[in-house]
C-alpha cells in the first residue's frame, strides 16, 4: 500500500509558453501535486522528520513556476519533479498536473494542461 501527501489547486503567476506574448504578459497556472511515500513512521511517532513538510514543497513549486520561463508545460512539470526528488528524499513517486486555464487556444474549453507520473529511480 502506498501513502501520499498531496497539494491540490496551488495557483501561481508564471510566464511559460511558446508564444512571445505568453512569456511577456504571463498568466495563471494551477498545479496539483501528489507525492507517494511511506507515512507509517510519521503516523506512529508524530514526528515531522518522518514525513514531508508540505509548506516547504509549496515554496519549492512556487519558486519554479514563478521563476525562469519555459516554453513547454512538460518541461515545467519535469523541473518540479526533479526538485521534489532532490529536496525531499522520502518521496518515492509523484504525480503532477499543471493546468493552464488561459492557454491561447481559439475556442471555448474548460481546462488544458499536462499530467506526469514519475518515480525517484528515474532521477537517480
Amino acid at each position: 500500500m502506498t501513502d501520499s501527501i498531496y497539494l491540490e489547486g496551488m495557483e501561481f503567476f508564471g510566464r511559460h509558453g511558446v508564444l512571445p506574448e505568453e512569456q511577456r504578459l504571463g498568466q495563471r497556472f494551477i498545479v496539483d501535486l501528489a507525492m507517494e511515500l511511506d507515512l507509517h513512521e510519521a503516523g506512529i511517532t508524530d514526528d515531522l522528520a518522518a514525513t514531508v513538510n508540505y509548506a516547504e514543497v509549496f515554496a519549492k513549486v512556487k519558486e519554479i513556476v514563478e521563476g525562469v520561463p519555459f516554453k513547454l508545460l512538460e518541461y515545467l512539470a519535469d523541473r518540479i519533479a526533479k526538485a521534489v526528488f532532490e529536496g525531499f528524499p522520502l518521496v518515492d513517486g509523484l504525480e503532477i498536473t499543471i493546468h493552464k486555464p488561459g492557454a491561447p487556444i481559439p475556442g471555448v474549453f474548460k481546462d488544458v494542461g499536462v499530467k506526469i507520473r514519475r518515480q525517484r529511480r528515474e532521477y537517480i
